[in-house]
């Protein structure tokens, strides 16, 4: 009869026992499951921001990686430098705002190239002559699989007089490096070792 009970009393503190490390395990994985869910949670708030709008109400924007549009951004960047640095008006003080504008972009292989046109007299000729060029960029081709970032950039130029308009192909290229953003660089980089690879007349219409 006293091993009977024994035996029962063995059982039970099995049982007992099998329960607790069952609700142990239960607890464990929901504080687990709970953890996990909140940071989660936390993150995604993380991406949201709150914009006050005219003082009035709150909007709901939301945030992403800036790594993402890198590649749009290089682009755009570099097409921004070319439509300043070749977009002539027969002004002085155009060029000279254009000029200035682009240089913020690059680094000094803009300028010595700039210098070297203007000490070969063509921006004189272009205020001379009463010339306008306008350039229109066809694909800007970036790589980002090594740093600095190789880039060219293929275009036509349109320089245009008074009694015809000669079209005229452009490949340049440059190596792109991150820098810091301003309002006279809100795309971060800056354009190192620029060099026209090609640039020869394809047509001239007369007018």
């Amino acid at each position: 009869m006293e091993f009977k009970t024994l035996r029962n009393i063995e059982n039970s503190f099995r049982q007992i026992r099998l329960y607790a490390i069952v609700f142990a395990l239960l607890c464990t994985g929901i504080t687990a499951s709970a953890l996990w869910w909140s940071y989660r949670f936390a993150d995604r708030q993380r991406e949201k921001i709150y914009v006050l709008d005219n003082g009035k109400s709150l909007m709901l924007a939301l945030s992403q990686d800036a790594t993402v549009n890198r590649p749009v951004e290089a682009r755009e960047h570099v097409r921004r430098f070319h439509e300043l640095f070749f977009t002539l008006a027969p002004d002085k003080y155009a060029i000279e705002s254009n000029m200035k504008r682009a240089f913020s972009l690059a680094d000094k292989s803009a300028f010595d190239y700039y210098k070297d046109l203007s000490e070969k007299g063509y921006y004189n000729r272009i205020i001379s002559g009463n010339v306008q060029q306008r350039i229109e960029i066809d694909s800007v081709v970036c790589s980002f699989e090594s740093y600095p970032y190789p880039v060219r950039s293929y275009a036509r130029e349109f320089i245009i007089r008074s009694s015809n308009v000669t079209q005229r192909s452009l490949v340049t290229s440059c190596l792109l490096v991150n820098s810091v953003r301003s309002d006279s660089n809100p795309q971060g980089f800056n354009i190192e070792k620029f060099a026209v690879v090609e640039n020869k007349d394809i047509e001239v219409i007369d007018r």
